[in-house]
Order: structure tokens, then C-alpha cells, then sequence
């Protein structure tokens, strides 16, 4: 009886450690951590966790490859958190791999990546080794930091805008302005109207009157083109004859104007002997000068001459009784 009593609590015990293996294993392996597996740890100091955890995934290029095992801080340092990660054993880390922090998604919580250096080929890190760390912004950060900033500055911009834009409505130029913009938009539909009516009315009498311009050209052409036909039917060179045999008497008439214009030129000629002849000059002056004395005498004196022409008469009278 009491050899069944130890088998029983033997039993219950036996089944209670495999009952909190598996609740430390299962817990364990929602978490991600394989208690089978050995793993290298590494350390690294940030000045700020930015929403980093423990538990956190540590990850290589996107892969995940560990996990944060625990977060120490000591405010009395600048820099204040100390994370410690393990890794997979198959993976060696050479030398100059660094620890950034990091953004897990757009709205998630922190993560660690390591970042590999260019050259691999230096010597793997021992485990425990404390590694160089930064902190990358993610996108809520850069949100943060420079879309909050840059909507600050567009808000007091906007701002300022309204407070113009109230102060114009204020004054009194904004209605003028805008009575201006009303008479202008009158003048405009005016102009509009005016303008579809020389469309409607003076541009077919236009669009007539050039083609009765076309019209007209075509006939002139017409014109020019018969005219052409009546120039190529003229006997040219018979033309061009006749037109020299006039130029060369055109040309003896003139030399015969310019003899005779030699000739009176001449003191020699008859006519240069009249023009340029000083004796034939002052005889007809003594001449001119004689007749005017007679006409003066004769003009004082007219009884002289008429007695003498009366008794030239009579004496002639007489004579002619005589004789018979």
C-alpha cells in the first residue's frame, strides 16, 4: 500500500517537470528561440532605444537571424542602453560588423541589423564582443522630423496668406478692383458681339468683293496673255527698221537745224551778218530816228504838208486843162 502511494507521487511528479518543460519550451518557441540550439551573443550601447524591446528580431540584410535577449540601461551615461543579441552559431561575424538600430515596419517597434563590412575577409568576432553601433530614422521619425517641420512652416505660411487675403477683403481697392473686373467683362462681351457681327455681315461682303478682285485679275491676265499673242504676231524687225530710217532723219533735220544754228552763230552768214553787224544796227536806229522826227514835224506842222499836197493837186489840175 504504501509502495503505491511513492509510485503515485513519483508519477505526479514526473509529469508535473514535463508539464513546465513544455510550457518553457512551447513559450520559448513563440518567442522564436530555439533553447536546442547554441548561439553567439553580442553587445552594443545607444543612446536611445526608439521603441526597442526584448525579444526584438536582429536581422542580416532582411533575414532574421537572432533576436534581442536583453536591454540594460544607465541614465548616468550618455549612452544609456546596452543590448545584448544572439545570433546562430553558423554565422561568423568578421570583423568591423557594426549594430544599427533600426525601424521594424512603418508602425512596428524597433529591430537590430547587422550590418557586414565590404571586406569579409578579416577574422571572425569572438562571442561577447561589444560591436559599434548607429541608429537609422525610420519613416515615422523622418514624419517627425521634417514632415511636421515642413507642415509648420506651409501652416504659418497659410496663415500669413489668410491674414492678406482678410486684409485685402478689407479694403476698398478689392471692390473697385473688381467693379473694374465687371465693366471690363462687359466691354469684352461688347467686343465679342461686335465681332460676330462684322463675321456675320462684313466678311461675305469681303470674301465677295475679293473674289470679284480674283475675277477682274483673271480677266487682266487674260488680257496680258492676248496681248503677248498679238506682240509675237508684230513683224519686229520690219518695225525696228522703220524706227531707225526715222531716228537717222530725225538725226539730218537736226544736223540741219544745227548748221543753221552755226550760221546764224556766224558773223560770216546772212543771218549772222544781221544779228552781229553793228553798221546794219545803226543805220536802222538812224532810220527809226528820222521817221520819228517826221512824224513829230508832221504832227506840229501838218498845214505844210497838206499845202504842198493841195497845190501839188491844183497845179496838177491845171496843167491838165492846159493840155487840153
Amino acid at each position: 500500500m504504501k509502495d503505491f502511494k511513492y509510485t503515485r507521487e513519483l508519477k505526479v511528479g514526473i509529469l508535473a517537470a514535463v508539464c513546465l518543460f513544455l510550457l518553457f519550451f512551447g513559450f520559448n518557441f513563440l518567442k522564436g528561440i530555439n533553447i536546442f540550439s547554441s548561439t553567439y551573443a553580442f553587445q552594443g550601447r545607444f543612446v536611445r532605444a526608439n521603441g526597442l524591446e526584448e525579444q526584438a528580431a536582429v536581422y542580416i540584410r532582411g533575414y532574421k537571424v537572432g533576436q534581442v535577449d536583453r536591454i540594460r540601461y544607465d541614465f548616468s551615461q550618455d549612452s544609456a542602453f546596452t543590448v545584448e543579441i544572439s545570433i546562430h552559431r553558423d554565422i561568423d561575424l568578421p570583423v568591423g560588423t557594426s549594430m544599427v538600430l533600426i525601424q521594424d515596419g512603418m508602425l512596428g517597434g524597433g529591430a537590430i541589423e547587422l550590418r557586414l563590412p565590404d571586406d569579409m575577409s578579416g577574422a571572425p568576432l569572438a562571442s561577447g564582443t561589444m560591436l559599434p553601433t548607429s541608429i537609422e530614422e525610420g519613416l515615422m521619425d523622418r514624419v517627425q522630423h521634417e514632415l511636421l517641420a515642413r507642415l509648420e512652416t506651409t501652416v504659418s505660411d497659410a496663415d500669413s496668406l489668410i491674414r492678406t487675403v482678410n486684409t485685402q477683403l478689407a479694403d476698398s481697392h478689392l471692390y473697385n478692383a473688381l467693379a473694374n473686373v465687371d465693366i471690363v467683362s462687359r466691354d469684352l462681351t461688347s467686343v465679342s458681339a461686335d465681332a460676330r457681327r462684322i463675321v456675320a455681315n462684313d466678311v461675305p461682303r469681303v470674301i465677295n468683293g475679293a473674289e470679284r478682285s480674283i475675277d477682274g485679275l483673271q480677266a487682266s491676265i487674260h488680257d496680258v496673255n492676248g496681248f503677248t499673242r498679238q506682240l509675237r504676231q508684230v513683224d519686229l524687225p520690219a518695225t525696228i527698221a522703220r524706227v531707225e530710217s526715222a531716228v537717222d532723219t530725225v538725226q539730218a533735220a537736226v544736223g540741219q537745224v544745227g548748221g543753221l544754228v552755226s550760221d546764224i552763230r556766224s558773223a560770216d552768214g546772212t543771218l549772222g551778218s544781221l544779228i552781229y553787224s553793228r553798221t546794219l544796227y545803226n543805220d536802222l536806229d538812224s532810220t527809226v530816228v528820222s521817221a520819228d522826227s517826221l512824224l513829230r514835224d508832221l504832227k506840229a506842222n501838218p498845214k505844210r504838208y497838206v499845202h504842198f499836197s493841195l497845190f501839188d493837186c491844183s497845179g496838177s489840175k491845171k496843167k491838165k486843162d492846159k493840155k487840153k
